[in-house]
């Protein structure tokens, strides 16, 4: 009998997924278990929910370009540190980390204004460089590794973009990762039921992690995935760690 859904939408801490060996497993932990149906994986904090787009928001060792016109001091590429500080001309040590781009220059522009360092500044800021803008793709695709997860990146484009499934992937058994609300979350996709149209094929956002076949991940969800039926609808499991 098929799949014909996003079957099973696991939420769980960090150690459960990642099977740390200081936390418990998937199936091997006695901590009780919430069922709730879903229909897909939420998306990740601040996408807006009306266009599906993510607002992004600059992360430690990203590149940003500034541009403040007419002032060629301030306009180039500025790197963030670990904390997510640029140091900027005039202003120091400014935090970056946490704002989108548009926050960013607003802010860069107040600042400008109210130190009287430049009474008309128009600022403009991009994103030059972020690994946070990427997925990870691994298992049993042709090339896989981190891609950028641009607008309207989905699962079936994501394994076309690593060159696609290996020979021997297994089409029933594609995990993505994600963060929701500082939660873990895993879902089980079946790519057939996806080109079948059985239903849609899942958007994938930045710092995703998709795992195309016989992943250790999927494996620990045996046993959980056993004990139920194969629904026509998602089945959600909220695990809670043992402290």
């Amino acid at each position: 009998m098929r799949r014909t859904g996003a079957l099973v939408l696991i939420a769980a801490l960090v150690a459960a997924l990642a099977g740390c060996s200081d936390g418990p497993r998937l199936g091997e932990t006695s901590a009780p278990m919430v069922v709730t149906k879903m229909t897909e994986l939420p998306p990740p904090d601040g996408v807006d929910p009306a266009t599906g787009a993510a607002a992004y928001r600059i992360a430690p060792l990203d590149k940003v370009s500034l541009n403040v016109v007419d002032t060629p001091e301030m306009t180039g590429d500025f790197r963030t540190d670990s904390a997510g500080k640029i140091v900027l001309p005039y202003l120091g040590e400014v935090q970056a980390g946490g704002l989108t781009p548009a926050e960013l220059s607003s802010q860069i522009d107040r600042d400008l204004r109210s130190g009287h360092f430049i009474n008309d500044p128009r600022v403009a800021v991009n994103i030059n460089e972020a690994d946070s803008l990427n997925f990870t793709i691994g298992g049993q695709v042709g090339q896989p590794g981190e891609y950028t997860a641009a607008p309207g990146m989905t699962l079936m484009r994501a394994i076309a973009r690593a060159k696609g499934l290996s020979e021997y992937a297994r089409l029933n058994d594609v995990v993505v990762f994600r963060t929701v609300n500082g939660q873990k979350l895993a879902a089980l996709y079946d790519i057939d039921a996806i080109r079948l149209g059985h239903y849609a094929d899942p958007p994938i956002y930045p710092r995703d992690v998709v795992e195309v076949g016989d992943s250790t991940a999927r494996r620990r969800m045996a046993q959980l995935i056993s004990a139920l039926p194969l629904l026509t609808t998602p089945v959600v499991l909220a695990l809670e760690r043992i402290h």
